[in-house]
């Protein structure tokens, strides 16, 4: 049971961490101009996106064969 865990938190943390900077280059690519980003909206964005893949997850993850 353990070593199963461990196997999905690692893929569950790398969708996620993946999730997130896909996130982070679309929001940050819908500015014009770098200073017009608005990098409270990109960080918000960002975590609620891998919170979300996470979530999304405990469904279960191809990545793992049963």
């Amino acid at each position: 049971m353990k070593k199963k865990f461990l196997r999905w938190i690692k893929a569950a943390g790398v969708r996620a961490i993946k999730t997130v900077a896909e996130t982070a280059i679309a929001t940050i690519g819908t500015s014009a101009v770098i200073n017009e980003v608005d990098w409270k909206l990109v960080v918000s964005a960002s975590l609620l996106s891998g919170l979300i893949s996470l979530l999304i997850s405990i469904k279960g993850l191809p990545e793992i064969k049963e």
